[in-house]
């Protein structure tokens, strides 16, 4: 059963997203503080686009997205720093399956299913491709993501989330890359690219994790 359309703009999606990802790669250090969101959200790893905001702009982002009943904002005792979480889960009535594969489609958009199992995976275990699709299917029911058409040269349709605004969804149609002409020396094996973005995200985390830690020390001094 479909539900009625929601949009939400890239920032907004990258907010979220980050929020979603962060409470199940580092609960630890979960709500997170607008510094804590605006380096997630700039990451480098597991993002696309590549954006470059700032502290304003997503506390301005977060406000909105407060009155709109996706975040709340949560004062720790003894802590001076402001943070949020997100109330994704609620608003849209998911399990940990499919919040991991929405997480993905947030931060990253249109992918294949063998890609979202790879890179979901680190934040929900998927045993097999079967169970990554069986979320699919519950997200593109709810009518919180969709089926692409494949495209020339792919092994496999893609999905992608459903909250984009009104004319900024990407053409479906838009063909992949050129192909390069043959070269005349043997190709090298192509790298373990799943395998290298998720080692770098780790690494990310981890120095996320440790400016967080510093960032509570720091609310905690009188």
């Amino acid at each position: 059963m479909t539900t009625p359309a929601i949009t939400l703009g890239s920032v907004s999606r990258r907010i979220l997203g980050v929020l979603l990802e962060k409470e199940f790669t580092t609960p630890n250090q979960y709500p997170l503080s607008v510094n804590s969101l605006t380096l997630g959200a700039n990451q480098k790893s597991n993002r696309h686009p590549i954006m470059s905001l700032d502290e304003y702009e997503v506390a301005d982002r977060l406000k909105a997205l407060g009155k709109e009943g996706w975040v709340a904002n949560r004062h720790e005792v003894g802590g001076r720093v402001e943070k949020w979480d997100h109330k994704v889960a609620e608003r849209l009535g998911l399990a940990r399956a499919e919040l991991a594969v929405l997480t993905e489609l947030l931060l990253r958009g249109a992918q294949q299913p063998g890609e979202l199992r790879s890179r979901a995976s680190r934040m929900h275990a998927f045993p097999n491709l079967e169970e990554l699709e069986k979320a699919l299917r519950t997200l593109v029911e709810k009518g919180y993501a969709r089926l692409l058409p494949r495209r020339p040269g792919e092994r496999a349709a893609r999905y992608d989330h459903a909250f984009y605004q009104e004319g900024e969804a990407p053409a479906a149609e838009e063909a992949p890359p050129a192909a390069e002409p043959p070269r005349a020396e043997p190709e090298r094996p192509a790298p373990n690219t799943p395998g290298l973005e998720a080692r770098l995200a780790r690494v990310e985390e981890e120095l996320a994790l440790i400016k967080a830690r510093l960032e509570s020390l720091e609310g905690r001094l009188p």
